[in-house]
């Protein structure tokens, strides 16, 4: 078999295995995290090399990007040219680097997210600061590896005169790695790093009265010093970054909130959309128009409001609900020694320093080799003025400029050099002028080679020579700081009362769980009709409340809803309602039992739950205030198989009337139940044989006239006092309120207080039929009755619950 056609045996997950290993590492070390000495991806620094190489700087006129784009493909990065092209329109961008160094000309893309021209449409040059970072590059200060096809060679990495990994930031994501670091403010940096660099023992507090903190391109405000120096410390933190944002009164007496910095990497025009979207779908109040006025001169965005709008309430939500406030999360992961490293800002420096040191040391040895190679040659060339007559005799003695030089050489001692120096002499340089000048030259050459000789001999001038280098890039592109650093994090404080318009709605909410708010003149118009609903529901609460009012929704497994009035979706009469899990996340398992509507949460007032089980459970209303209402919350625990049968609000002094399915009826106060925490399970309300579960409970007071209506399940309804009973405390069985039978006794499905002689309540049946009763068409029944038949229950099955036929035609 030939070599070709051999195969290995190699089982898959080591094939996969070494070849995924060999791609993880090509794309950490060659593609996307930047190397902590220069600041650049390899394709950043192939295109700025490319550019430099082909004398596309700043001194010279714009150039094709396409150009530029083909020659770094060509002859460094042989990937596709979009990838080369958004990395060299990134770089152009100055609302994403804090020091451009390519300089575009034409669409190079915008902060409201537009894509730039095509390459073919736009023009690019190197910026003038970018002539920094490769500047002593033909000066050996770097090293040089061959290639993609060994046809050329190119830098490992640029000299660098300005720590750009810091001053640029850089954004990456590669495998297990990914990296965030944020631009800062180029002398905040240049003066941190020469500290650091003349005195290595600094302490990043001491840096910290130096390096403020992040300096974005599009400015903004950095809220939190503690992230900043944790990030600094470890190379992981997080700050809050915000707009700035002022309040300006207009004519009328009307404000407007004017939006002129924001925060960074954000689409401006997806925040504009977001903003007037809150605006469109009324979640506050108050906001007449979002507008866009940015121009030419600046970031402009304009929230104007209404009259009577409070603007503070309104940034407010504004920042806490769009891109106007976002966290930033440092994480600072840049290459060092070939390696993925997770750096601080001392060791992101130190790592600076170090490849400044080593090329400021080569750049000298280059420069003192160049110096030592021209004073020989210069000593040679006043040697050879000197004996002038002589050097022209033996040259015009000679055959060819190979044999002047041998005999040069070998009549006065010339070395190679000074010989080729001397044959290439003009005759003008033969002045006596010009012997001043080789002498002069001589001297600087002299005094040259000392100095170059002692930067390399000393560590301390060699510091002294970076330093000088650096604060020259920092005098020569000085500048402002663009973000404002703020120690602490200010928390935002929502009052949502100042943010929605008081306004009476009708609030709808049935059996399943379908919600609406209704307008009252859509109500008003519509009464007459029944409200929209799925076919065989029905509704559970129907009441007038505020758009500032919450509804608390209580469901069977113990949970409950927290909803806000005015983020209920505003629907007609007419129409049927939206689900529930469409607001909040519901089990499907689970479904809404109750519904109440607090306008204020008092502590004096207080909610009571009971269980099927029997137990009870009162707690203060005010604990059931939220400020997080995007899932259930917890109203109480529940043991297992159990479930909430009723939940009532009350003032805590009222009488409790608990019914149980075997007729069992317990009179008790709500005193005896104890105020508990919101997450507990509550004490025994009522004992139960076994079997035996609770149908409802209702609350009254002792001046009040109360009556009751239950229903069982052969259909049987019977009207009863409380007189009829006498009053227990909590965790008895009660007295019977049916009469007991051997065969086939009355068992309740539902039981309710009759609060009005027009009460209705409507009885369901096994087969789904539906049986509409009137309190006031039965007598009063003592204990020891059974009631009157509702319906027959041959015909129309099992009665299974009976609920509250709620009246919508006439507000409550």
């Amino acid at each position: 078999m030939a070599k070709s056609e051999r195969y290995l045996d190699l089982p898959l997950e080591d094939v996969i295995g070494d070849r995924f290993s060999r791609y993880s590492k090509y794309i950490i070390q060659e593609r996307a995290l930047p190397d902590a000495r220069d600041g650049l991806k390899p394709v950043q620094r192939r295109i700025l090399y490319a550019m430099y190489n082909d004398g596309n700087t700043a001194d010279k006129p714009y150039r094709k990007a396409a150009k530029t784009v083909g020659n770094v493909i060509g002859n460094y990065h042989p990937h596709g040219d979009s990838s080369v092209y958004e990395a060299m329109v990134r770089m152009s961008q100055d609302w994403k680097v804090r020091q451009l160094l390519i300089d575009m000309h034409g669409n190079n893309g915008s902060i409201d997210g537009d894509p730039p021209a095509a390459m073919r449409y736009t023009e690019a040059r190197l910026s003038a600061i970018s002539a920094e970072l490769m500047r002593d590059l033909d000066k050996g200060t770097v090293d040089y590896i061959p290639n993609f096809d060994d046809s050329i060679e190119e830098p490992v990495v640029l000299p660098a005169m300005f720590p750009n990994l810091l001053v640029n930031g850089s954004t990456g994501i590669s495998a297990g790695y990914a990296t965030d670091i944020p631009p800062h403010f180029l002398p905040e940096i240049i003066d941190g790093t020469v500290l650091l660099m003349e005195k290595p023992q600094t302490t990043l507090d001491e840096l910290l009265q130096i390096v403020k903190g992040p300096d974005f391109p599009t400015g903004g405000i950095v809220q939190g010093l503690d992230g900043i120096r944790q990030a600094y410390e470890t190379g992981k933190g997080k700050v809050i970054v915000r707009a700035k944002t002022e309040i300006e009164e207009v004519r009328g007496g009307r404000k407007q909130i004017v939006i002129t910095e924001i925060p960074y990497e954000v689409v401006k025009a997806n925040l504009v959309k977001k903003m007037d979207e809150i605006r469109f779908d009324k979640k506050v109040d108050g906001i007449a128009e979002v507008r866009d006025d940015t121009d030419r001169t600046g970031l402009r965005i304009v929230v104007e409001l209404k009259k009577e709008a409070e603007p503070n309430a309104i940034l407010h939500y504004l920042l806490k609900n769009t891109d106007l406030q976002v966290a930033y999360h440092f994480n600072m992961v840049a290459i060092y020694n070939k390696t993925p490293q997770l750096m601080g800002l001392k060791a992101l420096m130190q790592a600076y320093i170090d490849h400044q040191k080593q090329v400021f040391t080569r750049k000298s040895k280059f420069e003192l080799r160049k110096a030592q190679e021209r004073a020989h040659i210069v000593e040679g060339l006043i040697k050879a003025v000197s004996i002038l007559d002589d050097v022209i005799r033996v040259i015009r003695a000679s055959k060819d400029k190979k044999d002047a030089k041998l005999n040069l050489q070998h009549e006065f001692e010339f070395t190679e050099p000074q010989a080729e120096a001397i044959v290439n002499l003009q005759l003008y340089r033969l002045t006596n002028t010009d012997i001043t000048t080789l002498q002069k030259e001589a001297d600087e050459l002299q005094k040259k080679i000392a100095e170059l000789q002692a930067i390399l001999g000393s560590e301390k001038k060699l510091i002294s020579v970076i330093k000088r280098e650096m604060n020259g890039v920092k005098k020569k592109f000085i500048s402002e700081r663009r973000t404002e650093i703020k120690e602490e994090i200010e928390e935002l404080k929502i009052n949502m009362d100042e943010l929605i318009a008081a306004e009476d709605v009708r609030v709808t909410i049935t059996h399943a769980g379908y919600v609406k708010r209704t307008s009252i003149r859509s109500y008003t118009a519509s009464s007459k009709d029944a409200p929209g609903m799925k076919t065989g529901d029905s509704l559970l609460h129907s009441s007038v409340a505020s758009t500032t009012d919450v509804l608390l929704l209580f469901t069977k497994k113990g949970s409950y809803l927290y909803v806000p009035i005015h983020q209920l979706p505003d629907i007609r009469w007419k129409d049927d309602g939206q689900h529930v899990a469409n607001l909040i996340p519901l089990d499907p398992d689970d479904e809404v039992l109750d519904a109440k509507i607090i306008r204020d949460f008092k502590e004096d007032e207080s909610l009571l739950f009971m269980t099927k089980h029997g137990m009870a459970k009162r707690t203060q209303l005010s604990l059931y205030q939220a400020q997080r209402h995007s899932k259930p919350l917890m109203a109480l625990k529940l043991k297992a198989g159990d479930e909430v049968v009723a939940v009532l609000h009350t003032d805590g002094n009222k009488e409790l009337f608990a019914v149980s399915t075997f007729g069992y009826g317990l009179w008790f106060s709500e005193s005896d139940v104890s105020l508990v925490g919101q997450r507990a399970a509550g004490v025994k309300g009522m004992n139960l044989k076994e079997g035996d579960e609770v149908v409802g409970v209702e609350a009254f007071g002792l001046e009040e006239t109360v009556e009751f209506i239950c229903a069982t399940q052969r259909g049987a309804v019977k009207r009863m006092a409380i007189t009829e009973f006498e009053k227990s405390s909590r965790a008895k069985r009660g007295l019977l309120l049916l009469r007991e039978l051997k065969s086939n006794p009355h068992r309740l499905v539902g039981f309710r207080r009759i609060k009005s002689q027009s009460d209705k309540f409507i009885i369901s049946t096994e087969n789904e039929k539906q049986v509409v009763v009137s309190p006031k068409e039965y007598r009063r029944s003592d204990r020891y009755s059974n009631g009157s038949y509702a319906f027959d229950q041959h015909e129309l099955g099992n009665a299974v619950s009976m609920r509250h036929s709620i009246d919508t035609t006439n507000f409550e």
